[in-house]
């Protein structure tokens, strides 16, 4: 295997410390502790019998294979090592159905010191403070979370990854084997500093070239050398495997390769016309970056023969589970539905532990590092191909005084950080030279309906482009005549309190210059908007809606205030103001509205309402199903000098705002590293009228349907749902 030759070199500089940790830590458990008195005892050897179960996990891999095991005996195996993360519903099925299968394989060794469930996990900040102490439990329940990435990284046979680990456990260990001194506490926050910082000039250029080099690429290499027919493969990434994993595999394996063909071609097609439209020479280019969900492998490797047909090679990295890598509780890769999703949600902020200047300097160190010595790959990325999820329940978190948060002065680091490690990948990977393509489907979590459901979406994912091409046209030229737009929400039926007025730039030759793209299902999958960045200047009000996922988050009656194109005030139902601005403002005090949108796919938002999804389905489809406004960057980020042209030939000239456009002379304050879009349903939705120069009003939708003449044929699918008869 081309993976495991590209890393046996590093695996035998690092084995003998390897197996001296591994010793030490047998000592440990077998000593149940050694000298570390309570409450730390009872951690350190149920943590010790997790790392002997990686070891173990390790031997079975590199001496037998996982072949060699049954799908039920992998299903038992996943489930063991993740148990101490499950939520109380899992535990309880793995415990009834696996766990004798698991001991089995793994002994039963003291088990009952691993009883599993997050409820009491030492990864559990609530637990873990309540067991061991406010002065050591956040420290000790990091450094757990930190060995949880072994799992994964076991699969991989990463030794060098899990060898640093195991080193940063035992030198916690002796520190607290020496007893609680004045020193301690600031000794082991240095320990956990320093394993990340000495660390980093290693593990950032790792994680680069992870997403740039195709030779090493092990989600790959299981894609394309097993038998995707048997589900036992699902069990060799190393990532948590739920009945989504396994239902949404067997369900691809009944539909025709004809069929799984046709469903990668529409994402492998719009990847490639991403570079047409943005007339980017996709010649020089061969890689390209696949991120998708365990259990899609069907279509990711029909996609993968699609993309070498075009000369681009995959390179499929894993979602990060170390913290230097995480941003936040959002998962960037190859992945799986999350095991505990208030898990991810409690440690989002774990680097609150060791974030300073020094250490984001230094990441931006490594990141240079990293670029420089893959610059060649760099120049050959061909952009990110990502498949999409929807349909999980929905998640309402728990915010934890134990868990960790950042301060405010590291709150500005982190947002510097943000903004120069961005600055510094645009030198190598120029945002101008790459495109990218985004498609979404449900998982069997979505309901009962779930096969309906996916086949209606591949539907969504495929209408006719000539279609919506012309109506959009049609909204465009009288959006171009327009000096502001005026959006309402349906206050007195619906409760909507919007009201915004969006400025718009002023054309110099309407006859070969617009505003607004007409965006088909290209890089943005599926069809259905015209969007434009607005001018900050005049655009003011209120935007409101009543429901809305936005990162993996259900925000309950969220309302953003805008003067002058920025947010100046926020609230929503469920979250304080706090939790806001770290969750949609990404810890800061305002963002700007970067662009502004109307939605068109009024069959995607009948497919919502017919299956009652409206509130799940994902970003990508909920911003066609009406008007949405984004926080942030504009679409155009760090491209603005890119010609993009209209298919009637117009060019599109709105691509900065009064933020943006400093890139030309303060390009430290252009940028914000974040785009979320917010969407108004139709059925909230008031008036959208256009305002010209001269005093006119022209109405596009009311009451939440199409009234401009030539879009009326968009109400087709909205007529058959109730609230609109």
């Amino acid at each position: 295997m081309a993976y495991l030759e590209e890393i046996q070199e590093e695996n035998q500089s690092v084995k003998e410390r390897y197996q001296l940790a591994m010793e030490r830590i047998a000592v440990i458990a077998e000593e149940e502790g050694g000298t570390v008195k309570e409450p730390y005892k009872e951690y350190f050897i149920t943590v010790a019998l997790y790392l002997l179960d990686i070891k173990k996990t390790l031997e079975i891999i590199e001496l037998e294979g996982l072949k060699q095991f049954t799908e039920k005996q992998l299903s038992a195996i996943n489930h063991y090592l993740y148990m101490d993360l499950m939520e109380e519903e899992a535990l309880s099925d793995y415990l009834k159905a696996e766990k004798v299968t698991a001991e089995e394989i793994y002994g039963t060794y003291k088990s009952d010191k691993r009883k599993g469930g997050y409820l009491n996990s030492y990864a559990n900040p609530s637990y873990a403070n309540e067991k061991l102490g406010n002065t050591y439990g956040g420290f000790l329940c990091f450094l757990y979370t930190e060995l949880r990435a072994l799992v994964p990284y076991a699969f991989e046979r990463r030794y060098f990854d899990i060898t640093i680990a195991l080193e940063l456990f035992i030198e916690i260990y002796n520190l607290l084997e020496e007893g609680e001194r004045e020193e301690t506490h600031r000794a082991i926050r240095q320990a956990i500093y320093y394993y990340v910082s000495d660390y980093c000039d290693i593990t950032i250029p790792k994680r680069i070239r992870e997403m740039l080099d195709p030779s090493i690429s092990f989600i790959t290499e299981v894609i394309e050398k097993s038998d995707l027919s048997d589900l036992s493969y699902l069990y060799y990434f190393g990532e948590y495997i739920s009945e989504n994993e396994k239902r949404t595999a067997a369900f691809l394996n009944k539909l025709s390769q004809q069929e799984i063909d046709a469903m990668a071609s529409t994402y492998t097609q719009g990847f490639r016309q991403g570079f047409i439209t943005m007339r980017i020479d996709m010649s020089r280019k061969s890689i390209v970056n696949i991120r998708c969900n365990a259990g899609f492998e069907r279509v990711v490797k029909a996609a993968i023969k699609q993309f070498r047909d075009m000369g681009l090679e995959p390179a499929i990295y894993r979602a990060a589970v170390s913290s230097i890598h995480k941003k936040q509780h959002l998962k960037v890769g190859f992945t799986s539905t999350s095991v505990n999703r208030q898990y991810d949600y409690d440690h989002r902020f774990d680097d609150a532990i060791y974030l300073d200047r020094a250490l984001a300097e230094r990441k931006l160190v490594g990141l240079r590092m990293g670029y420089e010595e893959y610059k060649d790959l760099a120049e050959e990325y061909a952009g990110p191909a990502v498949m999409e999820i929807f349909g999980e329940k929905a998640f309402a978190p728990k915010k934890k005084e134990e868990a960790f948060q950042l301060s405010e002065k590291q709150q500005k680091i982190f947002v510097e950080y943000q903004r120069d490690s961005s600055l510094l990948t645009n030198e190598y990977i120029k945002s101008d030279e790459y495109s990218f393509t985004i498609i979404a489907y449900p998982i069997p979590e979505i309901g009962e309906q779930f096969e309906e459901i996916f086949a209606e979406t591949v539907k969504v994912n495929t209408l006719d482009m000539d279609l919506y091409r012309d109506i959009q046209q049609i909204l465009i030229d009288v959006l171009d005549r327009g000096e502001y737009v005026h959006v309402l929400g349906r206050k007195e039926e619906t409760g909507n309190r919007t009201d915004l007025k969006i400025m718009l730039h002023s054309l110099e030759n309407p006859e070969t210059e617009t505003n607004f793209e007409n965006c088909l299902a290209d890089v943005n999958i599926p069809v259905g908007e015209v969007f434009t960045s607005p001018k900050l200047m005049g655009t003011e009000g209120i935007l409101h809606v009543g429901q809305v996922y936005l990162h993996e988050l259900e925000y309950i009656d969220l309302e953003l205030k805008f003067k002058e194109g920025k947010i100046t005030e926020y609230q929503a139902g469920n979250f304080t103001k706090e939790e806001i601005k770290e969750n949609l403002l990404y810890q800061r005090e305002t963002l700007p509205m970067g662009e502004f949108a109307i939605g068109t796919n009024t069959t995607a938002y009948a497919m919502g309402k017919k299956y009652k999804i409206s509130h799940k389905l994902p970003i990508l489809i909920a911003e066609k199903t009406g008007p949405h406004f984004a926080v942030g960057d504009t679409c155009y980020k760090m491209s603005e000098e890119n010609r993009i042209y209209n298919p009637d030939g117009k060019e599109i000239v709105a691509k900065d705002n009064e933020c943006s456009i400093l890139r030309k002379t303060e390009i430290e304050k252009a940028y914000f590293n974040c785009h979320t879009d917010i969407t108004i349903p139709y059925d909230e939705l008031g008036e959208i009228s256009v305002y010209t120069k001269e005093g006119e009003k022209i109405i596009l939708l009311s009451d939440g349907k199409f009234v401009l003449e030539g879009t009326e044929i968009l109400n087709k699918p909205l007529e058959e749902i109730s609230a609109f008869k």
